[in-house]
């Protein structure tokens, strides 16, 4: 006869042991959703059950990608190790968690010491890195250790960082009461990564950061948010405060709009001031420019047709001047035209060839008008209206009545000459 005692599956039931560690140092400054997702993973840590990254993000509504960014974020703050499985594909690893407690005093086996290189020992003796130890100690209120000096030049020599700014990180970090090390290299490491150079540069930083996070927080409250905004929550709000150009006031107006709604949200409200932010830059809700009126289409068209009849005045009055039978073969050929006209309407038994006299008379008139332009250096079509489409004589519209192919050029020219002539009234006023 064999045993069996049933396991329990019921999980919810049991107990996950947090260390306060980590909700006083690491818990409080991090994004929200990494620290679920640590939460949520450390959980399944000591479980026999099957967890990776896809499956967390699914469980917690996130993406896969913000699974990843958590591990990077937990990893530089030494929260976690990433145990690689396959040196080739860098996201293959599994994750440990740290015991903080012996992380914080010291209990983790000793590593073997490296030798020291020539760049650590000129480090070490050089003037401005000692005073930076010195200042570090006042500031800490404590000798550091050899190891910890150690942890100060790899900033120096993998992150580039200034003994300036590195002195102002510990002095920061004391401020806000971390004054674990994990959380000083990270500090030191974001803002050298931002290309912070000097403490002036950090001070700047800081106070536009600490000015963007009040406007995260203040928006989250607006829409009844117990957390911080998600990573891509602070992409999106700033947008609206930076590209858009949206106040505080103006944000919080389009907040206002979600209580009608069951689940407000971030992107609820992007869609209002996306919106707001094209119709205020002449744009359709979709971003796509406002088709300008018809109205101020056919006004174009009519700018146009009165345009190249003028212009056709002015090479007609050139022509007269210097070339005056010019004129006179046109006066004829309209003499034979009205000729024409009279003799189609009467009752003469010869009318039909005497229209075709008079159109012959016509058709010489014409040669020799062609003759006298050509020869004076003028083109055939001189004293023709050059109208922009041919097709429609700048009308707009075909022979069949319908939209000519012109017109989508047209209405584009047509934007731009209504902004001139409005711009060109507004001068003059």
């Amino acid at each position: 006869m064999n045993f069996k005692r049933q396991q329990r599956k019921d999980y919810y039931l049991l107990d996950t042991d947090v260390e306060n560690i980590f909700i006083n140092e690491y818990m409080t400054s991090a994004p929200g959703d990494f620290v679920k997702i640590y939460l949520f993973a450390l959980m399944y840590a000591g479980l026999d059950e099957t967890m990776n990254n896809e499956i967390i993000a699914k469980q917690l509504g996130l993406r896969e990608e913000d699974v990843l960014k958590a591990w990077t974020y937990w990893e530089e703050m030494g929260v976690i190790r990433k145990n690689r499985v396959n040196a080739e594909n860098k996201f293959d690893y599994q994750v440990e968690f740290v015991n903080l407690k012996e992380l914080l005093y010291g209990k983790e086996a000793k590593k073997k010491k490296s030798p020291v290189d020539e760049n650590t020992k000129a480090l070490m003796s050089d003037k401005t890195v000692q005073s930076m130890y010195q200042s570090i100690e006042r500031i800490a209120g404590r000798v550091i250790s050899s190891a910890e000096m150690m942890e100060i030049l790899s900033w120096i020599n993998d992150y580039n960082a200034s003994p300036e700014i590195i002195v102002y990180a510990y002095s920061y970090c004391k401020n806000r009461e971390k004054q674990n090390i994990k959380y000083i290299a990270a500090v030191v490491k974001r803002w050298v990564s931002e290309g912070l150079s000097d403490v002036l540069a950090v001070e700047e930083y800081l106070k536009n950061t600490d000015q963007r996070h009040y406007l995260y927080r203040r928006v989250c409250k607006a829409l009844g948010f117990a957390r911080n905004a998600t990573e891509e929550e602070m992409k999106i709000m700033d947008k609206w405060f930076g590209s858009m150009n949206f106040t505080l006031d103006k944000v919080l107006e389009a907040c206002s709009k979600t209580t009608g709604i069951s689940n407000p949200n971030i992107n609820y409200v992007n869609k209002i001031l996306v919106n707001w932010h094209n119709e205020k830059n002449g744009k359709t809700p979709e971003g796509k420019p406002k088709p300008i009126p018809a109205s101020v289409v056919q006004k174009y068209y009519q700018y146009l047709r009165s345009r190249a009849e003028e212009e056709a005045e002015k090479r007609i009055k050139e022509v007269y001047e210097k070339v005056p039978r010019i004129r006179a073969v046109e006066e004829e050929m309209s003499t034979c035209r009205m000729e024409i006209s009279k003799m189609i309407i009467s009752r003469r038994s010869d009318k039909e060839a005497a229209v075709k006299k008079l159109q012959a008379k016509i058709d010489d008139l014409t040669g020799e008008k062609a003759v006298l332009l050509t020869d004076n250096d003028f083109e055939l079509d001189y004293m023709d209206v050059h109208y922009k489409c041919r097709k429609c004589k700048d009308t707009g519209t075909n022979d069949e009545g319908g939209r000519c192919t012109c017109y989508d050029l047209r209405a584009s020219e047509a934007e731009l000459w209504q902004k001139n002539s409005t711009n060109s009234i507004n001068s003059r006023d």
